[in-house]
């Protein structure tokens, strides 16, 4: 072998090995995730964590259980996470108090929420002077509440007071004991009611003259994160792209990983959630800008002054990349 072909040999030989230590680089890409809740409607999350999606992806998650969107969005602000699931509302009420939070995708794009009362609720009427519970205030259960009272001709807070119990299970351990008289529940929560407690669903959003748009199951993070790990951030929406897929496709698989992250769910909670969720799962999942725009106005009640838009709490941008690419066709074969 004579020194030129030495030379051409040692340098493809330091190419190869620069590319395998990339790849491992890559492939071990350590990033904490964050998601909010247990019910199925959130469980986007651990599904591409269980079935091996964002491992696919090249990424080490560590995958990370915060029970309220108030409390989630901080930790995404504070970077303890680096990307977790919050809602608009959430987005937009960090933004306007000075947080860089931006959605970069949402799965689900709708209020997918009912009204969960007792049985000795026959209308709205019934329900006055009475309380029903949230997680927290700017939560999304906090707005599903609210949304479904005004469709019912109630006043939040002046007809029914508003209060915060904690997540979906203190919820319906609260209204177990009557210390509410109901709570915003995403779909079949109902039936993980301990001791099956008699009740009623007294409005469904699904029911309401107008549909509410809502950016519900969102991948948020915020800008600087994102402009420093872009490439980290397209394999996470990957990976949900997959998951959500995935759920929709491979329902006694994905069902058995809801069952893992939610203690006490039945079949008959896991069959109604599963139907309801696989139905509005975003195929592409850009935000909705209507649904934001309405956690924006929202927000600058409480913080009038602010310069926050809808589009600088929006980056759809890897969203219209993955989709242009044909990761997506690819994903679900076209046309599906």
């Amino acid at each position: 072998m004579n020194d030129r072909s030495r030379s051409c040999a040692s340098f493809f030989s330091a190419v190869m090995f620069l590319l395998i230590v990339v790849s491992t680089v890559r492939a071990q890409e350590k990033i904490r995730i964050a998601y909010s809740s247990t019910d199925t409607i959130n469980q986007i999350w651990t599904v591409a964590y269980d079935a091996g999606f964002f491992k696919k992806q090249g990424l080490d998650v560590d995958l990370i259980y915060i029970g309220s969107t108030t409390v989630g969005i901080a930790a995404i602000v504070a970077q303890d996470v680096q990307v977790g699931n919050a809602a608009g509302s959430g987005v937009a009420n960090a933004a306007v108090r000075g947080a860089d939070t931006v959605s970069t995708a949402c799965m689900i794009n709708v209020l997918a929420y009912e009204l969960v009362v007792l049985d000795s609720i026959k209308s709205p009427e019934d329900l006055k002077g009475k309380s029903i519970g949230i997680s927290r205030f700017g939560s999304v259960s906090d707005v599903a509440a609210r949304e479904l009272l005004k469709g019912l001709g109630l006043r939040p807070m002046e007809d029914v007071k508003i209060l915060q119990v904690g997540g979906a299970s203190e919820r319906a351990a609260g209204f177990s004991r009557g210390v509410i008289a109901g709570f915003p529940s995403p779909p079949g929560n109902v039936y993980l009611i301990p001791g099956g407690l008699p009740h009623r669903i007294l409005a469904n959003m699904a029911d309401l003259p107008k549909p509410y748009p809502l950016p519900f199951i969102c991948a948020v993070t915020t800008k600087s994160y994102l402009a420093k790990k872009r490439d980290t951030v397209k394999r996470v929406l990957m990976a949900l792209i997959e998951a959500s897929h995935f759920f929709k496709t491979n329902k006694d698989a994905t069902q058995k990983i809801v069952a893992k992250y939610l203690r006490g769910a039945n079949k008959t909670y896991l069959d109604s959630s599963y139907q309801s969720t696989a139905k509005i799962l975003e195929r592409v999942p850009y935000t909705t800008r209507d649904g934001m725009k309405i956690q924006l106005d929202e927000a600058l009640k409480q913080t009038p002054g602010s310069k926050v838009t809808v589009d600088s709490l929006i980056d759809d941008s890897i969203v219209r990349e993955i989709e242009k690419d044909g990761f997506i066709d690819k994903v679900y074969g076209k046309g599906g």
